[in-house]
């Protein structure tokens, strides 16, 4: 290497050193889009599929016709008409069937039904009896990436399942979808076979993950999971344990056909790229790094996720700001000044009980909790800075998932680009309930959907405050992912400011005003000798 490249390299490691010490501050906390990945449906399997299905009855099987026009693009309705068929007769029973670009499958037995009709059975008879005896599809929403279905079975009803402790019904999800969330996830892909399924389903693999046990398989190159949620433990009446759920969930899986769903355009993966934010600083808002969580506050003492995803484009879930992104259990351990605003910390791997695979000990707090400014002292009880005054509202426009009486309401966002959920909690239960915030209901970015309260909105319980979530789709189901970088990237839409990270300060004006010009403006023409 000549003196001159020798001499280059020196400068331009020089340069870099600057900027990684200030002058690269602007550019060391970019946040970033998530990279996405999408899938391609083999769309004449499915078709065998369903002839296969409802062959089983011929008089129903003559009713579709399986050669479409060849002359049309194969994401053309015309080109597989046995599927607009078929949804024509389940959109009735599953709104919205159609928009699916995924086959949808559900324990739904199409030919059963469609011979049921034929033979005069009143369209009173319970769905039940055409779906392994779970009852009328508690939720189901079909959008551009995909279908989310919910759907329940209550307790002894079914003969030949066993016994169970539980005494509430139990609620079964099932989500096909054209794109998965591409995560760092060291717990990604584990599982067992399943030997009661494996015919069926010879790639499906089963696990207890965050809280559910989920069985995900592939089909017609598209990802399905079906789970429940349970605790691995021994049997409580007022809790699912997972071996109570397996008979169930095998139950629902040996129940699934095609049911409807139509082919659309080609989908393409979506790469990461760096997040838009607003051009102007502002004047006061700081926030520590993402993972930086209290010191010794994550389980068996590990530390933080560091994770620069703005994993959606959302509205910023409290109505107005100011708002506090802080612990609200290590609040003593901080330096950080009670009542102030800022900064900002990551809360995301705190201790809890709860299972979070991003997370170094495999556990943690799942979302962040955010809280609305403090009164100033002496003010009234009823006064609006009160928190309990504050409103909520949603992110995105979307769906909701809910049941009556669950202190936790999730909002769905199922799009051409997207497939992802926000969680509220600590909403009144009581109030939602009222306000018809239950499976299926759709809201407005922005819209109002409760007041800020606390854990099962208890007298004398745990602050008030908001807890915050966010889980993304992937091949393991739905994962809770760290929400810390969607909300900053929300809150400066919010006040229209952009945040600064602590520690990426410039430099002192002295230091770069004494830096050779030719040092920060190095010739690039020099590298040209060897």
């Amino acid at each position: 290497m000549s003196t001159k490249a020798v001499s280059l390299l020196v400068r331009w490691l020089a340069v870099f050193c600057l900027l990684g010490t200030g002058l690269g501050g602007a550019v060391a906390d970019e946040f970033r889009t998530p990279s996405v990945s999408a899938v391609r449906v083999e769309w004449r399997a499915v078709l065998d599929q369903l002839r296969s299905e409802i062959g089983t009855q011929p008089s129903i099987a003559s009713r579709f016709t399986f050669s479409g026009q060849r002359r049309v693009p194969a994401w053309d309705p015309r080109s597989t008409p046995a599927l607009v068929q078929l949804n024509v007769i389940t959109s009735p029973v599953f709104a919205g069937i159609a928009r699916s670009p995924v086959p949808v499958l559900l324990p739904f037995d199409t030919a059963a039904f469609l011979e049921a009709r034929a033979n005069g059975v009143s369209d009173t008879a319970p769905v039940s009896r055409y779906q392994a005896d779970f009852r009328s599809a508690d939720l189901f929403h079909a959008g551009l990436a995909g279908y989310d279905a919910q759907f329940s079975m209550e307790p002894g009803s079914v003969e030949g399942l066993p016994s169970r402790t539980f005494a509430r019904p139990v609620e079964v999800q099932i989500t096909g979808s054209l794109l998965t969330y591409d995560l760092a996830d060291p717990a990604g892909g584990k599982g067992e076979p399943v030997k009661a399924l494996a015919a069926q389903f010879p790639d499906m693999r089963r696990f207890i993950r965050e809280g559910y046990v989920r069985y995900a398989f592939t089909r017609f190159g598209v990802p399905y999971v079906v789970s429940i949620q349970c605790l691995d433990s021994a049997p409580r009446a007022r809790r699912l344990a997972c071996r109570e759920a397996y008979p169930i969930a095998e139950r629902f899986l040996k129940a699934l056909r095609i049911a409807g769903g139509q082919p659309a355009r080609p989908r393409y993966d979506i790469p990461s790229e760096i997040s838009e934010r607003p051009a102007t600083s502002s004047p006061d808002f700081v926030y520590r790094r993402s993972g930086d969580i209290v010191a010794n506050s994550g389980a068996r003492k590990q530390g933080g996720h560091a994770d620069l995803a703005a994993y959606s484009q959302i509205r910023f879930p409290l109505e107005k700001a100011p708002a506090i992104i802080r612990t609200q259990s290590f609040a003593r351990r901080t330096g950080d000044e009670r009542h102030s605003l800022y900064p900002w910390r990551d809360n995301f791997c705190e201790a809890r009980s709860f299972q979070v695979g991003q997370c170094a000990a495999g556990f943690g707090h799942q979302g962040q909790d955010i809280r609305t400014a403090p009164c100033p002292p002496n003010s009234d009880a009823n006064s609006a800075c009160q928190p309990r005054n504050h409103a909520i509202v949603a992110v995105r426009d979307g769906v909701v998932i809910r049941s009556p009486k669950q202190q936790a309401a999730t909002l769905q966002v199922n799009t051409r680009n997207e497939h992802i959920r926000f969680r509220y909690m600590h909403m009144s239960p009581t109030a939602m309930d009222a306000d018809g915030l239950l499976n299926g209901r759709r809201v407005a970015e922005g819209e109002k959907i409760g007041m800020v309260s606390n854990y099962l909105d208890f007298p004398n319980g745990t602050s008030y405050h908001l807890h915050f979530d966010v889980q993304v789709f992937t091949r393991d189901g739905w994962i809770w992912v760290n929400p810390y970088t969607t909300l900053i990237s929300a809150y400066e839409r919010l006040i229209r400011g952009r945040g600064r990270e602590l520690g990426t300060e410039p430099p002192p004006a002295a230091a770069v005003a004494h830096a050779p010009e030719n040092m920060l403006r190095p010739n690039l023409q020099e590298g040209s000798e060897n």
